[in-house]
């Protein structure tokens, strides 16, 4: 079993949320963790980002029709499920002139007993926290991080670059894509932090390993992670989701 903790905030600065996130349950104890931050202007955003979360669970919850067995390939099937996704976005954009330009980040995990399969395509992030420390998982399809790899800029410049918002790689933005795969185990004492930009560009990782592996609840450590976001400014909204490997079987609200 997995606990989890889902968490969204507008943040300080924005009208309108244009992160969604969601954690889906199989009976067989599969979790699935979606988050997405969307772009185009706040009509294609909020829709680009909560519409590919809405296909995903539809694809997802369409298994439970089905015998859940060691047959299924997981890997593949978040794969083609964001393919489905993506060709979705395109069409709607292309189909409707209010939308055209949207796209948005995506993290998909799925986690069957320790092991854990992990999709990206954008800016937003995946991270394992242990004991031992914190680890990026994800890399960055960002402009920003293009110059920092060629070594143009440093980490401090990357920080604070004009363009650090610009993505290289947006779901929906683009009629084929291709999401980068990882795949990690969980151990008992670890963690996995699925979270938009509106986090990892405000609190840095010392910060998130220090509240993550502190003594409080699942809940509270996600609303602190949040909370830090927004006390060192919040012009971004905020979604994180906080999962931990359990053996015992416990009822999340």
């Amino acid at each position: 079993m997995v606990q989890f903790e889902v968490l969204s905030d507008i943040g300080k600065k924005r009208a309108v949320n244009e992160d969604s996130a969601a954690v889906f349950t199989l009976p067989e104890g599969i979790t699935l963790a979606v988050i997405a931050d969307g772009m185009g202007g706040h009509r294609g955003g909020d829709f680009a980002s909560s519409a590919a979360i809405q296909v995903i669970e539809e694809e997802f919850m369409k298994l439970k029709d089905r015998e859940i067995d060691q047959e299924i390939d997981w890997t593949l099937w978040l794969k083609e499920t964001i393919y489905h996704v993506n060709r979705f976005l395109f069409n709607y954009a292309k189909d409707h002139e209010d939308y055209k330009g949207m796209g948005t980040t995506l993290e998909t995990a799925i986690i069957k007993n320790r092991s854990c399969h992990i999709y990206h395509i954008g800016d937003s992030r995946v991270y394992k926290i242990d004991p031992e420390g914190i680890r990026q998982v994800t890399v960055d399809h960002s402009y920003v991080n293009v110059l920092l790899e060629s070594g143009e800029i440093t980490k401090e410049e990357a920080a604070k670059h004009p363009q650090r918002n610009w993505i290289m790689k947006a779901l929906g933005s683009e009629r084929t894509i291709e999401p980068d795969y990882h795949s990690i185990e969980l151990e008992k004492d670890s963690y996995l932090l699925l979270c938009t930009d509106g986090l990892s560009n405000k609190v840095d990782a010392e910060s998130m390993h220090r509240i993550i592996l502190s003594d409080c609840s699942l809940r509270e450590k996600t609303e602190a992670l949040v909370n830090l976001a927004n006390k060192l400014g919040g012009e971004d909204n905020i979604s994180v989701i906080l999962l931990k490997p359990s053996d015992e079987e416990v009822s999340v609200l």
